[in-house]
C-alpha cells in the first residue's frame, strides 16, 4: 500500500480532506498517491509535518516513522530575538 494512502486512511481522513489541507483539488492530490505525478518539495513537507514524520519515511528511503529532529538552523530561524541587556 502506499504510505501517503496508509497515513490518510490510519487518521480516517479521505482524498479530499487532505487536497485541502494541501489547497489543491482530490483528483491532483490522488495523483500523489498512485504516483502518477510526482510530488513537489513544498507538498512534501507540508505531508511530512502533518503527518508528524520525515520525507525520507514517506519516499521510502527509510521504514522509521518517526521524524528527523528539527535542524539547528531551522531552530535558529524559527527563534524569537532576544533584546540585548544594556551595560550601566
Amino acid at each position: 500500500m502506499n504510505r501517503l494512502k496508509e497515513l490518510r486512511e490510519d487518521r480516517d481522513l479521505y482524498q479530499k480532506d487532505i487536497a485541502k489541507i494541501l489547497n489543491m483539488s482530490q483528483t491532483g492530490y490522488s495523483q500523489y498517491e498512485t504516483e502518477t505525478n510526482d510530488i513537489p518539495t513544498s507538498i512534501l513537507k507540508k505531508l511530512a509535518d502533518y503527518y508528524s514524520t520525515s520525507i525520507d519515511y514517506l519516499l521510502y528511503v527509510t521504514d522509521e516513522k518517526k521524524p528527523y529532529k528539527k535542524s539547528i538552523l531551522r531552530e535558529e530561524k524559527n527563534a524569537v530575538p532576544q533584546k540585548e541587556k544594556s551595560r550601566h
